[in-house]
């Protein structure tokens, strides 16, 4: 998917800027829960719903099996912790409505880890930390996604 950023600041009432971040999480227990194709979009279609409900742009997101990265543009009125904390919880919740089955795995309602990461990029990072999420496959070693997980 090709997205083009858009390199002006937002302006506001009181406010011009930008917060844009590079984002990382994993599901609880490292489980490889996105090895099929079809959980993988299910997973980024949850995530972008989360976002869109929270104003967040999401500019670029790679799920891979174990983990994701994406790179976000949140209000500036919004912490990093605070982004991902709506991410987190509202894709779980999205996701489990979607897939009950995956409750079999995760009980009590926690998809993601407690774990997060969030690197602040400014406009001139940008072009490398794209490339570095849409490379993630090659990264780790996977061609394409497969339907051989027990899920």
């Amino acid at each position: 998917m090709e997205t083009q950023m858009n390199f002006e600041y937002e302006r506001n009432n009181h406010s011009v800027g930008d917060s844009i971040w590079h984002m990382e999480w994993c599901p609880k227990y490292l489980y490889r829960m996105f090895r099929k194709f079809k959980y993988k979009n299910l997973a980024e279609a949850c995530i972008r719903k989360a976002a869109h409900e929270h104003k967040i742009e999401i500019n670029e997101i790679s799920v891979m099996p174990d983990h994701l990265h994406c790179i976000t543009k949140i209000p500036l009125t919004m912490t990093p912790a605070r982004a991902l904390q709506l991410l987190k919880g509202r894709s779980a919740y999205l996701f489990f409505r979607v897939h009950p089955r995956a409750r079999l795995r995760y009980p009590k309602g926690h998809l993601w880890s407690r774990g997060k990461f969030a690197s602040s990029i400014g406009f001139s990072d940008i072009e490398k930390t794209t490339s570095y999420i849409r490379n993630q496959e090659a990264r780790h070693g996977l061609t394409s996604f497969t339907g051989n997980s027990t899920l």
